[in-house]
């Protein structure tokens, strides 16, 4: 007879992680709203942007001389945001990058490190030995509620370089 009391250190771990990745994007999900609501566009300084959101999980350059502040909220929240801060130290902008208009801008010939520059640190990296593909993944909401949470996956072949993209409903949600 088995009892159902009878849990291994990896199940505990499994259950303890189960409960607490969507508490961690849940208070995430707070904290960033309080955050953004407190930046202004063209007012708020770069200072205030690190005094905020802390440091940044990259700095990148974009096509038209702005440093652009990564703030990744993989793998438990569903969100990535881009700061962009002007020549002048103000911020310029702000968008959370993980939406059907940036996945739209992904195409077949990118190269990995154009992509990383437009979502952020992905979810996870997956190779897969036999296809010779890397399989990129991004967690998002595609809208309001919990049941709309997906997976955007990126196929990329052994030079990095796209060659699909796919989005599925979040499998976590199936073990409910």
């Amino acid at each position: 007879m088995t009892s159902i009391f009878k849990f291994g250190r990896t199940t505990v771990r499994q259950f303890a992680l189960a409960l607490f990745l969507p508490v961690v994007a849940v208070l995430l999900l707070a904290c960033d709203q309080q955050r953004i609501s407190e930046l202004e566009e063209g007012f708020s300084t770069e200072a205030d942007v690190r005094a905020k959101f802390g440091e940044p999980e990259a700095v990148w350059q974009d096509a038209a001389g702005n440093r652009v502040f990564e703030y990744n909220r993989q793998p438990a929240g569903a969100k990535n945001y881009m700061i962009s801060i002007g020549a002048d130290g103000k911020m310029a902008a702000l968008r959370q990058v993980l939406n059907a208009q940036t996945f739209a801008k992904i195409t077949p010939g990118m190269l990995l490190e154009e992509v990383r520059k437009m979502l952020g640190k992905p979810m996870k990296a997956t190779f897969f030995e036999l296809k010779g593909v890397w399989h990129y993944d991004w967690r998002y909401m595609d809208g309001p509620n919990e049941a709309d949470k997906k997976i955007f996956t990126v196929v990329l072949d052994r030079e990095l370089r796209v060659l699909s993209t796919t989005s599925v409903a979040d499998p976590a949600l199936e073990r409910r």
